[in-house]
């Protein structure tokens, strides 16, 4: 019973709080950080500028971004524009990747407990196990996972020391399929993580830190979302109801302890794809 009413209360939140989903391929917007106690958490260094007070807020750019147009290095003999906004620019990149690789807490993505399998496809992500005749399959993309709170703090031109700097945790949506042997269609759940963690009392049952928002049965094999099957949105949904399919999810291996993990996982992936990117950025700027 206590279990019902703190879903209840979570899900009178969301009610409040989640935007109506439109394409369903896979979910690549992220609402805002729940704060997990267990996943792994960097510093936040990305686009520093943007941390000073003459930053975004106020409309100044740095030099870097404001040198003079069509100015080419004529030593360069690759036949592409350099200018020297080009080098500082690469200059600035350089300096950032250090940065990262610095905070870059493991090289190896973290490992899931319970047997998952993983399979990575640039920024896709997927998840897969077998339980009793049954193939549990989790996707999620790292893209958009950061929730963006640091443009706050820049907006209001808060200085923060390296240890008060906030941390970054990648929290995804993600999607469940449960496929049946034989079966034609998957039991599929669209789960994403509360904007607002419903907080608990000591001694009270931890509640979840992840919520279905909404399920329906699609063919089995298929990436995209049929929008001609039914959906059914636990916005407004019997909380028995929706107390029984957390308990489907979480009998098949998809708990607190997973989404936990799964943040964990998500994190030290989209941190990698991001020194990628920087990588790939600083070397199609610079003069090889």
């Amino acid at each position: 019973m206590l279990k019902s009413v703190v879903r209840a209360v979570g899900a009178a939140v969301r009610l409040s709080s989640v935007a109506t989903s439109t394409a369903r391929t896979l979910p690549l917007s992220c609402p805002t950080l729940c704060s997990p106690s267990s996943a792994t958490t960097r510093h936040f260094t990305r686009s520093l500028w943007m941390l000073n007070n003459n930053g975004a807020s106020s409309g100044y750019r740095p030099k870097l971004f404001s040198s003079k147009a069509l100015n080419p290095s004529i030593s360069c003999g690759c036949g592409s524009l350099h200018t020297e906004g080009d080098k500082a620019f690469g200059a600035f990149l350089s300096d950032e990747i250090k940065e990262e690789l610095k905070i870059q807490k493991n090289s190896n993505l973290p490992k899931m407990s319970g047997g998952w399998e993983l399979a990575l496809n640039g920024t896709e992500a997927k998840l897969s196990r077998n339980v009793a005749g049954e193939k549990i399959t989790v996707t999620f993309n790292v893209n958009n996972s950061i929730p963006p709170n640091f443009e706050e703090e820049a907006e209001q031109g808060q200085q923060k020391s390296a240890e008060e700097e906030p941390e970054i945790v990648s929290s995804p949506n993600f999607v469940v399929d449960v496929t049946k042997q034989g079966a034609k269609h998957s039991l599929v759940f669209d789960c994403h993580f509360p904007e607002d963690e419903v907080s608990h009392a000591e001694g009270e049952e931890e509640s979840d830190i992840f919520a279905i928002r909404e399920v329906s049965f699609q063919p089995e094999g298929d990436t995209d979302w049929k929008e001609n099957s039914y959906t059914l949105n636990t916005d407004a949904l019997d909380w028995a109801l929706y107390d029984h399919l957390m308990d489907f999810l979480a009998d098949r291996g998809v708990d607190n302890t997973f989404a936990d993990e799964l943040m964990e996982l998500s994190t030290a992936a989209e941190h990698q794809e991001y020194i990628k990117f920087l990588e790939n950025l600083h070397g199609f700027v610079k003069c090889n």
